[in-house]
């Protein structure tokens, strides 16, 4: 069999150098033999405790149940030094540099600001119709703000559900191809006020100190009451560092964001690093007609915050800059006190020029995401599994994963490295088209 029809979803030991031991994402190919012990930890509580109710409204978990362990003792160069220019769904990689979730689950994250989607919903105007997708767009990949873990690779077949009545949505994905991986997911509003569908095949390049991820694939929002359907794809994501030095992401690419009833596009600029950082998370765009005249001007950060201006008093603006006439500090954003209810307080760096509109802010983080991979509060309850769904969920979703369970449960810093490594090393798997290999690990 050539290296083009291989699929490695996890590590061996021969192929793992200079690290502490053979961590592996373990798993099977058949769906019906993803299992897990519930009465062992569901992270939500001691074992049959119901999750808390709050006015009828189930509350969800806002930790998980250990701390990430280190990444320190872990050599990425040992696996990536060989693999300059290659696609990174044909290389082993250590479970060490996961996060407890699937990627199934990484889609779902598009949903944390799902009120955005409602909100254009309610909007009788196309043009605050787009502007409110435009940053439901731009909030879809906030969440990826200084998450460098990767993501588990989803099983052919493997499924994730989620409902959050709180939120007003359903969610379902599933990985539809092992080779290549493509995952597809449907949402839809609990009111049938939209459907949000598409499909990622995500592409994963190495390029010697940083790793890229090009999300390929085409996104849909559609707002049934006004019988409009907006498609774009998402920009590239890169993570620097990836062999010395702290590790961090920024997003760059154009995003083209595009109403198919009424022609209107919303061209969105993801702005790369450069030389002396200055445009690093910078998004900046504009929405025009059909016949692509500007109609409304947008700028921010994906990490902070999205502000919107007429195209007049931008213009305006920046030729006072150019002379020399805007004050010499940057102004800071500051929200008016009836903006400071609805959204989270935030400390950010974007300029505001007078006379813009919030279109969106980032939520908070927990206090603790550093110690949880640094996941949102949203993020954090993905995973749980509560006393009693395990009866109700398809025997392919994601929740039942060993091996992910496994890694969420792990001890943090100042646990035996004997005992993390049990609980994670379940085996060492090769999956291709045609043949699945499993060799069975011995608890260290």
């Amino acid at each position: 069999m050539n290296g083009d029809e291989e699929f490695f979803d996890a590590v061996t030991g021969s192929d793992f150098e200079n690290s502490s031991g053979d961590f592996s994402e373990a798993s099977q190919k058949a769906p019906g033999a993803l299992r897990v012990d519930p009465s062992k930890s569901n992270g939500l509580g001691k074992v049959g405790e119901r999750p808390p109710q709050e006015n009828g409204v189930q509350k969800h978990r806002t930790a998980l149940p250990a701390p990430m362990f280190t990444r320190s003792d872990f050599s990425i160069w040992g696996i990536l030094k060989k693999c300059v220019g290659l696609e990174l769904s044909k290389i082993t990689m250590p479970i060490a540099f996961n996060e407890p979730l699937s990627f199934l689950q990484r889609i779902t994250e598009y949903m944390e600001h799902v009120y955005l989607v409602r909100r254009a919903s309610l909007q009788p105007q196309a043009l605050e119709r787009m502007q409110c997708v435009a940053a439901f767009a731009v909030s879809a990949v906030a969440s990826q703000w200084e998450r460098t873990g990767k993501p588990f690779n989803p099983l052919l077949g493997e499924t994730y559900e989620l409902t959050r009545e709180d939120l007003g949505f359903r969610f379902i994905s599933e990985q539809v191809s092992h080779h290549p991986p493509i995952s597809a997911f449907h949402s839809e509003g609990l009111c049938q006020d939209f459907l949000f569908h598409g499909s990622i095949y995500p592409k994963l390049k190495f390029w010697g100190k940083s790793v890229e991820a090009e999300p390929r694939g085409t996104i849909t929002l559609e707002l049934l009451r006004h019988s409009e359907a907006y498609t774009w794809t998402n920009p590239t994501c890169c993570v620097h560092n990836v062999i010395i030095g702290k590790l961090w992401i920024e997003q760059y690419g154009t995003v083209e964001i595009l109403n198919h009833r009424t022609g209107d596009k919303c061209v969105l600029h993801f702005r790369p690093c450069g030389l002396f950082g200055k445009e690093l998370h910078k998004v900046e765009g504009h929405i025009q007609d059909k016949n692509k005249k500007k109609l409304f001007i947008i700028y921010g950060k994906w990490t902070e915050c999205l502000w919107g201006i007429e195209p007049t008093a931008y213009e305006s603006f920046r030729k006072q800059e150019r002379r020399g006439e805007s004050p010499r500090k940057a102004q800071l954003e500051k929200a008016d006190a009836d903006m400071a209810e609805a959204v989270p307080e935030a400390q950010d760096t974007v300029q505001v020029i007078p006379g813009s509109r919030l279109l969106w802010r980032i939520n908070t983080r927990p206090p603790n995401s550093a110690q949880m991979y640094n996941f949102t509060s949203f993020t954090v309850s993905l995973n749980e599994l509560p006393a009693g769904m395990e009866k109700v969920l398809a025997p392919t979703d994601c929740r039942l994963r060993p091996d992910i369970r496994s890694m969420e449960t792990a001890p943090g810093p100042g646990h035996p490295p004997g005992w993390t490594k049990w609980l994670l090393c379940h085996g060492r798997i090769s999956l291709s088209k045609d043949r699945v290999h499993r060799e069975s690990a011995i608890p260290g």
